[in-house]
């Protein structure tokens, strides 16, 4: 969610940009539902640093373009919010083919390279 200011942001805004419906019991998605006290002022709009420090959502501030930038929710505050990796297959230096997933439960380094 990309916004100019922090204030104002409706709960319908915040709802429509996150999936974070922002209601009294907390900030909800489907069943899920996180306790985060401030997070819903008594005007209707949301206290956007509140909500993105209790979803473990990055936020960001561009001050040269007056613009704040909002992440995905990661509930444990990383960056990813899966781990899961494409499958692409590969070919290997004696033309086979081989895909990632042969090599699945290892932790796998992927080099790359190019001339271009």
């Amino acid at each position: 969610m990309i916004v100019t200011t922090l204030e104002g942001v409706t709960a319908e805004k915040f709802a429509e940009h996150t999936g974070w419906a922002p209601k009294p019991e907390g900030l909800c998605r489907g069943e899920i539902c996180v306790p985060a006290p401030g997070s819903l002022r008594g005007d209707g709009t949301v206290d956007v640093e509140a909500a993105a420090l209790r979803l473990g959502m990055p936020l960001v501030h561009d001050e040269s373009h007056g613009l704040w930038a909002v992440g995905p929710a990661t509930m444990g505050g990383k960056a990813l919010a899966t781990a899961a990796a494409a499958d692409p297959e590969l070919i290997t230096r004696d033309g086979n083919p081989f895909k990632l997933s042969a090599l699945h439960g290892r932790k796998v380094l992927l080099v790359a390279w190019s001339s271009y």
